[in-house]
């Protein structure tokens, strides 16, 4: 096979693979999602999508994918902000006892919460165990310092901006 006939096929493969991709619904995965005008984590937000959002692939572009809501938005979301299975349910606590409201919430804010938890410093076992182990107050103090440590969305931004993470990463090519 000559080298274009090569090319067609590689062609066809990749638009197969897009075609594939088409019409297949995922769910938002991360917060702070904004659907994009381009593939481009520099494009203009079209519209903010929370966790747990539906939305339809349209077209795939690589690390990108153009995805519509059910509200009609349409615009491209970074393929690491979204995932083929929704958000799994919390299993207690909110209104309306142990199942409530709370059903409608995803996992993330519930990792999310438990994180914020765990900065409060060492849980009163972990202490109990590190009074038992004989471990240093220096190590404690450093360890409630680091815990306290917070990073803004804009340093966070700022440091994936910079270490080209993510959707700021650039590709060799020009792909999406």
């Amino acid at each position: 096979m000559n080298s274009s006939g090569i090319k067609i096929v590689v062609a066809a493969l990749v638009l197969s693979a897009s075609m594939a991709l088409a019409d297949e619904t995922r769910w938002v995965s991360s917060d702070g999602t904004s659907l994009k005008a381009e593939a481009s984590a520099a494009s203009r937000n079209v519209a903010d999508v929370p966790v747990g959002t539906e939305v339809t692939v349209v077209e795939a572009g690589g690390r990108w994918l153009k995805v519509r809501t059910a509200a009609g938005k349409e615009g491209w979301v970074y393929a690491g902000k979204i995932s083929d299975t929704p958000p799994a349910a919390e299993v207690s606590g909110g209104e309306g006892g142990i199942f409530g409201e709370s059903l409608q919430k995803s996992q993330i804010t519930t990792a999310k919460a438990d994180s914020a938890r765990s900065i409060r410093g060492l849980s009163p076992e972990a202490a109990r165990y590190a009074k038992d182990r004989g471990t240093p107050e220096v190590y404690k103090k450093s360890l409630d310092l680091i815990l306290s440590r917070k990073v803004s969305d804009r340093e966070l931004k700022a440091f994936l901006t910079e270490g080209r993470i993510g959707e700021y990463a650039t590709v060799q090519g020009g792909g999406k």
